[in-house]
């Protein structure tokens, strides 16, 4: 995390709710938002999902789940 100038530390606690900084640094909630993210970035480098091509909802759904069986065992594959 990067260290706060210090004549911004005051403003920042002066605004409060109305847009200063979060109460607090969770780096648990950061750390699975960040495997999130990735994940949803490797899903929608597939084009079909990414774009959504298919017309039915069953279509996109199998879709995203042959993506996820295919990563789990890539995943698999990987491990010593």
């Amino acid at each position: 995390m990067i260290p706060r100038p210090a004549d911004q530390a005051g403003h920042r606690k002066r605004r409060a709710s109305r847009g200063g900084s979060p109460p607090a640094f969770d780096s648990v909630d950061y750390r699975g938002r960040n495997v999130v993210e990735r994940r949803f970035s490797l899903l929608k480098q597939w084009r079909g999902l990414a774009t959504r091509y298919d017309k039915w909802a069953i279509v996109y759904r199998s879709a995203v789940v042959l993506h996820a069986v295919v990563a789990w065992t890539k995943a698999l594959s990987d491990m010593p």
